[in-house]
């Protein structure tokens, strides 16, 4: 098969097309062929090592010092079924489903194994292959980290970076919730986030939102833009601060009086996965898509992202 690896971290440059063999499908897995994943922040990340303020030296701890453990990328994926192993019962050859490897990875190539039990669950027929591949990263994310703020009806939710795949997931989601969401992006995104659920819109390069007079029952920072200390004054008295992508800072400094801030690693379980979905089936939130990529222009997607300026998720059809 063919498969987008890398050896060293740094720039798109570094992603070359390799022939692999075909993964081995052990008793309790599946062998999936690959029609569309998406290129996320999390892949930029992991592929250039640029991470959070005082994660450099766990980014390597966990993937690799000198160079990558883990050569293929890639945390999403919708294919279709193409071999079982003796022990599944769950899906059949033929049926086409939705993964979520998350941290994992190896999503970047023509197939892939999954254990049952994992973050694979059957796409909706409605649903594109590329439809269906942009749903995991940015929706479990979100609805990750809103349950641990255990968002309520009514209450304001503030979503910085509003217009990315997670950020677009955090607005559509809180309106799911019932809150009044302020979303933070440019101006030009602004038409797509109010059209997301959004009734609120701050244009960051033209106001400072952390100097308002709105205080925020919950701020979710999905870009690392901010900090716990920099939004304590426009926390509501019992805010809850989520930092997706927050620096070392987020993680130590859990509270300022009755303020919180949530961080740490996100969803991959089967179970949140199979809740986005059904929200996607429902039509309560729907795919975001900026730009389609073929396989062979790997690179140039992951250039597309590094730019920061990408609305929703950033697709790669494989066939």
């Amino acid at each position: 098969m063919k498969a987008w690896v890398y050896s060293r971290y740094g720039g798109p440059e570094v992603l070359r097309s390799e022939e692999r063999p075909l993964p081995e499908v052990r008793d309790d897995e599946v062998l999936v062929k690959i029609r569309a994943t998406t290129v996320s922040t999390g892949d930029m990340r992991v592929r250039s090592l640029k991470l959070p303020r005082g994660f450099a030296w766990m980014g390597r701890l966990i993937f690799g010092f000198s160079g990558p453990r883990q050569p293929i990328l890639g945390t999403d994926f919708a294919g279709t079924v193409v071999a079982i192993g003796r022990k599944v019962s769950a899906f059949r050859v033929g049926d086409d489903v939705i993964g979520y490897p998350g941290g994992a990875m190896r999503s970047h190539a023509e197939y892939r194994s999954m254990r049952v039990g994992k973050a694979l669950v059957l796409k909706p027929p409605q649903l594109s292959f590329a439809q269906a591949a942009s749903l995991p990263f940015g929706g479990m994310t979100a609805l990750s980290f809103l349950c641990k703020a255990k968002l309520q009806a009514g209450e304001t939710l503030l979503v910085i970076g509003a217009s990315g795949a997670v950020g677009s997931a955090f607005v559509q989601l809180g309106r799911q919730a019932g809150a009044m969401v302020t979303g933070v992006a440019t101006s030009r995104n602004h038409d797509l986030v109010r059209s997301l659920g959004a009734t609120d819109l701050v244009d960051y390069t033209l106001q400072d939102y952390t100097q308002g007079p709105q205080r925020y029952d919950v701020i979710a920072d999905t870009v690392g833009a901010s900090t716990f200390a920099k939004c304590w004054n426009i926390l509501a008295p019992h805010g809850r601060y989520i930092a997706v992508a927050g620096d070392l800072s987020d993680l130590v400094a859990r509270r300022h009086g009755e303020q919180s801030s949530i961080a740490g690693p996100s969803s991959e379980s089967l179970e949140d996965l199979q809740q986005v979905v059904e929200l996607a089936q429902s039509g309560a939130i729907q795919p975001v898509i900026d730009r389609t990529f073929s396989f062979e222009q790997m690179p140039q997607a992951h250039a597309y992202v590094d730019t920061g300026r990408k609305r929703g998720s950033v697709v790669v059809e494989v066939v």
